[in-house]
């Protein structure tokens, strides 16, 4: 599959890029087994190569995954009674009982701010999301704590794919390892680092702009009482 999905990224390019992200997101929303962390960190490897933009490929990993999610989400509002008792169809592989049963009594334990967790428990994604439907969670609550989980992975792994795109091989096979949570933590200090980098450039220069303005006030300011007096005599 990453195979398939490498050779697919290397076809790519420009508005392409940004549409074959946001597909298979939409694909790993709805159950199917498609990698999505390795989709992303190749969709930032195209950022990399220079045939994509950081920011956008950031806003279309979100928006790919929050869209996915709420598929699943809807299908367990409008199939949810049904999975289960009939036999059966592409969702019953997905949603099996078992794995249902042990998402309905984490949402018992934990409350709603499972479906955050199971952001980064691949394998449990689609039953959690599909269960939150089925048990009437509200869609307002279930968006929150989705957009929380998706708002850390997304544009971590996507950074983490352009920050580290010579070392693709190298990623890909940390996640072929399980190391998916240390590079996720790698990602998301990596994106914090950058941000507070640039939170501190614009603060410095900004009391720079401040300490300059002040300086030129008090040069008006002696030369006004000159004038004054170059006037009175």
């Amino acid at each position: 599959m990453e195979q398939l999905l490498t050779s697919l990224f290397d076809s790519v390019g420009g508005a392409f890029s940004y549409l074959l992200v946001l597909g298979i997101l939409l694909l790993c929303g709805v159950g199917l087994p498609v990698p999505e962390d390795v989709s992303l960190i190749l969709g930032g490897s195209l950022v990399y190569q220079g045939k994509a933009q950081l920011f956008f490929m950031m806003v279309v990993g979100y928006v790919g995954i929050i869209l996915g999610d709420s598929i699943m989400f809807a299908l367990g509002r409008r199939f949810g009674s049904q999975v289960g008792v009939k036999q059966g169809g592409f969702l019953s592989r997905i949603i099996t009982p078992a794995k249902r049963a042990r998402v309905e009594e984490l949402f018992k334990k934990h409350g709603e701010k499972v479906v955050m967790v199971a952001r980064f428990l691949p394998g449990v994604r689609a039953p959690t999301y599909f269960t939150a439907g089925s048990v009437g969670m509200k869609y307002s609550h279930f968006l929150f704590f989705d957009s929380v989980a998706a708002l850390a992975s997304a544009p971590a792994f996507v950074y983490l794919g352009f920050r580290f795109g010579g070392e693709l091989e190298y990623l890909l096979q940390q996640i072929r390892k399980g190391q998916r949570g240390v590079l996720l933590a790698l990602a998301v200090l990596v994106v914090v680092g950058f941000f507070v980098s640039r939170w501190r450039s614009k603060r410095e220069k900004r009391i720079e702009a401040e300490a300059l303005k002040k300086q030129q006030e008090q040069q008006l300011e002696r030369i006004e009482p000159a004038r004054d007096s170059s006037s009175a005599l």
